[in-house]
Protein backbone atom coordinates (compact mmCIF):
# COMPACT_ATOMS: atom_id res chain seq x y z
CA UNK A 1 0.00 0.00 0.00
CA UNK A 2 1.25 3.42 -0.55
CA UNK A 3 1.44 5.96 2.23
CA UNK A 4 0.37 9.31 2.06
CA UNK A 5 2.29 12.28 3.72
CA UNK A 6 0.62 13.90 6.33
CA UNK A 7 -0.30 17.81 4.63
CA UNK A 8 0.30 19.45 7.69
CA UNK A 9 4.14 17.41 8.39
CA UNK A 10 4.82 18.76 4.21
CA UNK A 11 3.60 22.37 5.74
CA UNK A 12 5.65 22.33 8.82
CA UNK A 13 9.07 20.82 6.74
CA UNK A 14 8.38 23.73 4.24
CA UNK A 15 7.73 26.15 6.70
CA UNK A 16 11.10 25.22 8.69
CA UNK A 17 12.93 25.76 5.48
CA UNK A 18 11.63 28.92 4.43
CA UNK A 19 12.35 29.83 8.19
CA UNK A 20 16.56 28.41 7.68
CA UNK A 21 16.22 30.24 4.54
CA UNK A 22 15.43 33.75 6.12
CA UNK A 23 17.16 33.51 9.25
CA UNK A 24 20.50 32.87 7.03
CA UNK A 25 19.97 35.69 5.31
CA UNK A 26 18.87 37.76 8.28
CA UNK A 27 22.39 36.76 9.83
CA UNK A 28 24.15 37.78 6.45
CA UNK A 29 22.74 41.24 6.93
CA UNK A 30 23.58 41.54 10.55
CA UNK A 31 26.84 40.37 9.99
CA UNK A 32 27.57 42.61 6.86
CA UNK A 33 26.00 45.96 9.30
CA UNK A 34 28.47 44.66 11.83
CA UNK A 35 31.36 44.78 9.40
CA UNK A 36 30.47 48.07 8.36
CA UNK A 37 30.82 49.06 11.94
CA UNK A 38 34.07 48.06 12.37
CA UNK A 39 34.96 49.74 8.78
CA UNK A 40 34.18 52.83 9.69
CA UNK A 41 35.53 52.65 13.18
CA UNK A 42 38.57 54.57 13.91
CA UNK A 43 39.89 52.02 16.55
CA UNK A 44 39.78 49.26 13.84
CA UNK A 45 42.77 50.92 12.26
CA UNK A 46 45.60 50.81 14.50
CA UNK A 47 48.53 50.37 13.68
CA UNK A 48 48.93 46.61 13.62
CA UNK A 49 45.68 46.61 12.23
CA UNK A 50 46.91 48.80 9.79
CA UNK A 51 49.20 46.22 8.73
CA UNK A 52 47.42 43.50 8.13
CA UNK A 53 44.38 45.20 6.28
CA UNK A 54 47.81 45.90 3.72
CA UNK A 55 49.28 42.81 3.56
CA UNK A 56 45.82 41.07 2.95
CA UNK A 57 45.35 43.35 0.13
CA UNK A 58 48.21 43.43 -1.62
CA UNK A 59 48.45 39.02 -0.94
CA UNK A 60 45.18 38.65 -2.33
CA UNK A 61 44.92 41.38 -4.80
CA UNK A 62 48.69 41.08 -6.59
CA UNK A 63 48.49 37.78 -7.35
CA UNK A 64 45.19 38.13 -9.74
CA UNK A 65 46.09 41.19 -11.74
CA UNK A 66 47.92 39.19 -14.21
CA UNK A 67 45.55 36.60 -14.69
CA UNK A 68 42.55 38.70 -14.84
CA UNK A 69 43.92 41.89 -17.32
CA UNK A 70 44.81 38.75 -19.68
CA UNK A 71 41.10 37.65 -19.10
CA UNK A 72 39.42 40.78 -19.70
CA UNK A 73 41.84 41.35 -22.67
CA UNK A 74 40.71 38.12 -24.29
CA UNK A 75 37.06 39.18 -23.63
CA UNK A 76 37.27 42.41 -25.29
CA UNK A 77 38.66 41.32 -27.87
CA UNK A 78 36.14 38.53 -28.81
CA UNK A 79 33.34 40.58 -28.19
CA UNK A 80 34.76 43.78 -29.98
CA UNK A 81 35.20 41.26 -33.03
CA UNK A 82 31.30 40.14 -32.41
CA UNK A 83 29.66 43.35 -32.18
CA UNK A 84 31.62 45.16 -34.97
CA UNK A 85 30.97 42.58 -37.34
CA UNK A 86 27.58 41.77 -36.65
CA UNK A 87 26.93 45.41 -36.81
CA UNK A 88 28.48 46.05 -40.22
CA UNK A 89 26.33 43.08 -41.86
CA UNK A 90 23.67 44.86 -40.61
CA UNK A 91 24.43 48.36 -41.62
CA UNK A 92 24.52 49.83 -37.87
CA UNK A 93 28.41 50.92 -37.87
CA UNK A 94 27.27 53.60 -35.97
CA UNK A 95 25.74 52.21 -32.76
CA UNK A 96 28.15 49.39 -32.68
CA UNK A 97 31.14 51.55 -30.58
CA UNK A 98 28.25 52.77 -27.93
CA UNK A 99 26.85 49.32 -27.72
CA UNK A 100 30.41 47.73 -26.82
CA UNK A 101 31.58 49.79 -24.34
CA UNK A 102 27.82 49.46 -22.85
CA UNK A 103 27.94 45.93 -23.04
CA UNK A 104 31.69 45.41 -21.61
CA UNK A 105 32.44 48.42 -19.54
CA UNK A 106 29.02 48.69 -17.81
CA UNK A 107 27.44 45.21 -17.71
CA UNK A 108 30.05 43.03 -17.92
CA UNK A 109 32.90 44.14 -16.22
CA UNK A 110 31.46 44.66 -12.96
CA UNK A 111 29.84 40.91 -12.96
CA UNK A 112 33.68 39.05 -14.05
CA UNK A 113 35.37 41.49 -11.65
CA UNK A 114 33.44 40.39 -8.91
CA UNK A 115 33.44 36.64 -9.41
CA UNK A 116 36.92 36.37 -10.04
CA UNK A 117 37.40 37.76 -6.86
CA UNK A 118 35.16 35.27 -5.06
CA UNK A 119 36.41 32.36 -6.61
CA UNK A 120 40.30 33.91 -6.29
CA UNK A 121 39.65 35.97 -2.49
CA UNK A 122 36.59 35.40 -0.40
CA UNK A 123 35.62 32.17 -0.74
CA UNK A 124 38.72 30.46 -0.18
CA UNK A 125 38.95 32.80 2.73
CA UNK A 126 35.38 31.57 3.65
CA UNK A 127 36.75 28.39 4.33
CA UNK A 128 39.45 29.40 5.92
CA UNK A 129 37.18 30.84 8.78
CA UNK A 130 34.68 27.81 8.56
CA UNK A 131 38.01 25.56 9.25
CA UNK A 132 39.04 28.49 12.62
CA UNK A 133 35.82 28.27 13.69
CA UNK A 134 35.53 24.13 13.90
CA UNK A 135 38.97 24.43 15.18
CA UNK A 136 37.94 26.58 17.79
CA UNK A 137 40.13 29.26 17.28
CA UNK A 138 37.88 32.36 16.93
CA UNK A 139 36.31 31.36 20.51
CA UNK A 140 39.81 31.08 21.83
CA UNK A 141 40.28 34.08 20.77
CA UNK A 142 37.22 35.77 22.33
CA UNK A 143 38.47 34.50 25.43
CA UNK A 144 41.44 36.13 25.03
CA UNK A 145 40.18 39.02 24.59
CA UNK A 146 40.65 39.59 20.83
CA UNK A 147 38.06 40.05 18.39
CA UNK A 148 38.00 37.75 15.69
CA UNK A 149 36.44 40.07 13.68
CA UNK A 150 38.20 42.56 14.21
CA UNK A 151 41.85 40.91 13.91
CA UNK A 152 40.45 38.04 11.10
CA UNK A 153 37.74 38.84 9.49
CA UNK A 154 38.02 42.86 8.86
CA UNK A 155 41.21 42.59 6.71
CA UNK A 156 39.41 39.80 4.64
CA UNK A 157 36.63 41.99 4.21
CA UNK A 158 38.37 45.10 2.92
CA UNK A 159 41.07 43.35 0.90
CA UNK A 160 37.95 41.54 -1.15
CA UNK A 161 36.37 45.30 -1.48
CA UNK A 162 39.42 47.00 -2.75
CA UNK A 163 40.15 43.20 -5.37
CA UNK A 164 36.79 44.52 -7.08
CA UNK A 165 36.86 48.34 -7.17
CA UNK A 166 40.72 47.95 -8.28
CA UNK A 167 39.80 44.77 -11.27
CA UNK A 168 36.81 46.74 -12.17
CA UNK A 169 38.31 50.00 -12.96
CA UNK A 170 41.43 47.91 -14.83
CA UNK A 171 39.22 45.99 -16.65
CA UNK A 172 37.39 48.95 -17.48
CA UNK A 173 40.62 50.72 -18.85
CA UNK A 174 41.89 47.73 -20.81
CA UNK A 175 38.00 47.78 -22.63
CA UNK A 176 38.03 50.73 -23.55
CA UNK A 177 41.58 51.19 -24.98
CA UNK A 178 41.10 47.81 -27.00
CA UNK A 179 37.23 48.88 -27.72
CA UNK A 180 39.44 52.30 -29.80
CA UNK A 181 41.88 50.08 -31.31
CA UNK A 182 39.43 47.65 -32.38
CA UNK A 183 37.69 50.53 -33.90
CA UNK A 184 40.27 52.60 -35.26
CA UNK A 185 43.52 51.01 -34.94
CA UNK A 186 46.83 52.55 -34.24
CA UNK A 187 46.09 56.36 -34.86
CA UNK A 188 44.81 59.54 -32.02
CA UNK A 189 42.60 61.36 -35.09
CA UNK A 190 39.59 59.71 -33.69
CA UNK A 191 40.38 60.45 -30.01
CA UNK A 192 37.41 63.00 -29.75
CA UNK A 193 34.54 61.55 -31.33
CA UNK A 194 35.42 58.37 -29.56
CA UNK A 195 35.49 60.32 -26.15
CA UNK A 196 31.69 62.27 -27.06
CA UNK A 197 30.87 58.56 -27.52
CA UNK A 198 31.85 56.83 -24.58
CA UNK A 199 30.54 60.75 -22.48
CA UNK A 200 27.18 59.54 -24.25
CA UNK A 201 27.16 56.13 -22.56
CA UNK A 202 28.17 57.25 -19.64
CA UNK A 203 25.32 59.63 -18.70
CA UNK A 204 25.41 60.61 -14.97
CA UNK A 205 22.41 58.41 -14.07
CA UNK A 206 24.51 55.42 -15.97
CA UNK A 207 27.55 56.49 -14.48
CA UNK A 208 25.84 56.46 -10.71
CA UNK A 209 24.51 52.83 -11.59
CA UNK A 210 27.71 51.44 -12.51
CA UNK A 211 29.13 52.89 -9.53
CA UNK A 212 26.45 51.73 -7.39
CA UNK A 213 26.66 48.02 -8.72
CA UNK A 214 30.09 48.10 -8.54
CA UNK A 215 29.50 48.38 -4.90
CA UNK A 216 26.80 46.15 -4.27
CA UNK A 217 28.41 43.18 -6.26
CA UNK A 218 31.75 43.67 -3.57
CA UNK A 219 29.68 43.75 -0.82
CA UNK A 220 27.69 40.26 -1.64
CA UNK A 221 31.45 38.44 -3.07
CA UNK A 222 32.40 39.90 0.35
CA UNK A 223 30.09 39.40 3.29
CA UNK A 224 28.44 36.10 1.47
CA UNK A 225 31.13 33.35 1.87
CA UNK A 226 32.51 35.39 5.18
CA UNK A 227 29.08 35.48 6.92
CA UNK A 228 27.94 31.92 5.73
CA UNK A 229 31.23 30.59 7.11
CA UNK A 230 30.75 32.40 10.29
CA UNK A 231 26.76 31.84 11.09
CA UNK A 232 26.41 28.38 9.04
CA UNK A 233 24.93 26.20 11.88
CA UNK A 234 25.26 22.86 9.31
CA UNK A 235 28.18 20.47 10.55
CA UNK A 236 28.66 19.54 7.14
CA UNK A 237 31.57 21.56 5.29
CA UNK A 238 30.35 20.96 1.99
CA UNK A 239 27.05 21.49 2.82
CA UNK A 240 27.91 25.14 3.78
CA UNK A 241 30.22 26.32 0.87
CA UNK A 242 27.35 24.77 -1.04
CA UNK A 243 24.79 26.92 0.64
CA UNK A 244 26.68 29.81 0.52
CA UNK A 245 27.42 29.08 -3.06
CA UNK A 246 23.41 29.38 -3.85
CA UNK A 247 23.42 32.79 -1.65
CA UNK A 248 26.34 34.05 -3.81
CA UNK A 249 25.08 33.62 -7.03
CA UNK A 250 21.29 34.13 -6.43
CA UNK A 251 22.31 37.79 -4.77
CA UNK A 252 24.61 38.20 -8.07
CA UNK A 253 21.56 37.65 -10.19
CA UNK A 254 19.49 39.72 -8.34
CA UNK A 255 21.60 42.49 -8.26
CA UNK A 256 22.57 42.70 -12.35
CA UNK A 257 18.42 42.17 -12.97
CA UNK A 258 17.86 45.31 -11.03
CA UNK A 259 20.49 46.85 -12.92
CA UNK A 260 19.24 46.03 -16.38
CA UNK A 261 16.07 47.16 -15.14
CA UNK A 262 17.28 50.33 -14.30
CA UNK A 263 19.02 50.83 -17.37
CA UNK A 264 16.24 49.83 -19.17
CA UNK A 265 13.91 52.83 -17.22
Amino acid sequence: MLSHANPSSALALIGGGVARWLSGWWRIVMFGATVGVLALSPASYARAQRRAIAEHMVRDTAPMLVWFTLLSALISIVISRVVFVTAISYGLTQYALEMLVRVLVVELIPLTAALFVAVRCTMPHGEELAAMRQRGELKAMRERGVDPLRSEVLPRAVAGLFGVALLAVLAGAVALLLAYLTTYGFTLWALDSYTRAVGRVFAPTVAVLFLLKTLLFSLAVVLVPLGSALHDATRSRVSAEVRGLVRLFALLLLIEAASLAANVI
